[in-house]
């Protein structure tokens, strides 16, 4: 694949990546506004780059095909 395509592809699940985290946080949000405790926690937000492949890993090994 063309690094391009790659930068491409990462910047998707980036993308991906970012609206889930910001449904997660604004949920979070309701939640607390509504005085109970958050539905996400760290963990989960961390999970979202691990299903989307993004840590550095990842995305250096994406890039260096």
């Amino acid at each position: 694949m063309s690094n391009e395509r790659n930068v491409t592809i990462a910047q998707a699940c980036i993308a991906r990546a970012m609206i889930k985290a910001m449904g997660m946080q604004a949920e979070n949000q309701d939640r607390v506004a509504r005085g109970l405790v958050p539905a996400y926690v760290e963990e989960q937000f961390i999970g979202v780059i691990q299903e989307e492949g993004i840590g550095w890993n990842q995305i250096m090994g994406l890039l260096d095909q």
